[in-house]
């Protein structure tokens, strides 16, 4: 109970004098200095996967957000205030990461959140946002609820959807290797929502699904979805699984031969996955979300030597998760300083609509976040692993593909942002 809260208390002048001496030995020791307002950080919690079947996924998201981090403090912080990012492993777990979040919000007093590669725990993590009333920016988590149905008012995205990943090489792939797919496809949200998106789409120009094969996350034997794969001899093997599952049935895939019965292919492809992978295994068309080599394109080649300074990795080039990170940390510092304050609902309507700038789009598309829905209209980079690839040139895009182009409009997401709630 504060003095004020107690008007009735006497105060003498020996009670003064010896707060005052104790406030000054106080400050001989370090942890209570605080000498103004403006060195109290202003806290950012990063949850996302450092073990586990994402960890490298996650790791280069949190590297890229530790430049953006490098770059906004070197400029004065956020509202003049230092910026600390508090970083906690959601091992893509979905439970946990509830537990994380309300930590972060909760303990550590964070003014803002971000983070997560599984669309699972986007999902859990969106509602904890909406009801300690922060703003959530979802890096990577692709699930089209998060910014559909299921999105909120604090929750803004920078990944694209599950249907503008589908709708990035949905076309190209049936017309070069024919319609009849089978999907192996990750038994959670994220892979549900991105067979539902292909599938719609294949179906949409003729194409028929021949069957799909469900794999829980973290699958290591992949024999008994390959044989059923093999069985229904399709044009094409769609592969929709992500991170290690990916390596793994890639892997297991070309010992079966399966790539001399019918074409392996998929959607989502990540540099975190192709140097995981022997040679033999390097094929395929698929989409990345960001490419480390666009000659061109302003800032990028800025981007990627710094970027290698603060990735220590064997392969530290910059990935789409490393600008998913760095892209993210970014667009939360500039609508605080736009809003001129961390409060939730200023910084997300600071958010609406805001444009990256071209040294943080890093792209040669417009980059926006969608005011209907705060979904981040940026790019898709569809393509194909080229022969002989060689680290760190491993992908060829054919196109980049503008978000708001393909993306579905905002009346069909089913998205109802309400404020006011």
């Amino acid at each position: 109970m504060t003095v004020k809260d107690s008007p009735s208390k006497s105060i003498t002048r020996r009670t003064v004098l010896k707060a005052a001496a104790t406030a000054g030995a106080l400050q001989l020791v370090p942890p209570f200095i605080i000498k103004a307002r403006g060195e109290t950080p202003i806290k950012i919690g990063m949850v996302d996967p450092v073990t586990g079947t994402y960890a490298a996924l996650g790791t280069s998201e949190i590297n890229g957000a530790k430049l953006a981090l490098k770059q906004i403090n070197h400029k004065g912080g956020i509202l003049g205030r230092p910026v600390e990012l508090v970083v906690e492993d959601s091992a893509a777990n979905p439970g946990l990461s509830v537990q994380k979040a309300h930590k972060l919000i909760e303990k550590d007093r964070c003014s803002m959140l971000m983070g997560s590669v599984s669309s699972g725990v986007s999902l859990a993590v969106s509602p904890v946002a909406k009801e300690k009333g922060v703003v959530y920016m979802d890096t990577g988590g692709h699930i089209d609820a998060v910014t559909g149905k299921d999105c909120h008012w604090t929750t803004f995205r920078i990944c694209t959807t599950t249907w503008m990943l589908a709708a990035g090489n949905a076309k190209t792939i049936a017309d070069k290797f024919g319609k009849k797919w089978y999907f192996i496809t990750p038994d959670y949200a994220y892979g549900h929502g991105l067979e539902a998106d292909y599938t719609k789409l294949l179906t949409s120009f003729g194409g028929t699904v021949l069957g799909n094969a469900l794999s829980p996350l973290g699958t290591t034997d992949f024999s008994s979805y390959l044989i059923k794969a093999e069985q229904a001899k399709p044009d094409v093997l769609m592969i929709l699984t992500g991170g290690n599952d990916t390596v793994n049935c890639l892997k297991q895939a070309v010992q079966f031969g399966l790539q001399h019965k019918m074409t392996i292919s998929g959607s989502l492809q990540e540099m975190e996955n192709l140097v995981a992978l022997p040679p033999a295994a390097l094929m395929g068309w698929w989409v990345f979300e960001w490419y480390w080599d666009q000659p061109g394109v302003p800032h990028v080649k800025e981007f990627v030597h710094e970027y290698r300074k603060i990735d220590k990795r064997k392969f530290n080039y910059p990935t789409a998760r490393s600008w998913f990170g760095y892209a993210g940390m970014h667009s939360l510092a500039m609508a605080a300083e736009r809003a001129k304050s961390v409060d939730a609902v200023k910084v997300a309507r600071a958010l609406d609509g805001m444009e990256l700038p071209p040294e943080i789009a890093l792209q040669p598309k417009k980059v926006f976040f969608r005011a209907g829905d705060h979904q981040l209209m940026s790019s898709e980079y569809p393509g194909y692993i080229p022969k002989h690839p060689s680290y760190p040139h491993m992908y060829k895009y054919v196109d980049v593909i503008e978000g708001d182009k393909i993306a579905l409009p905002v009346s069909e997401t089913g998205c109802k942002l309400d404020y006011s709630a």
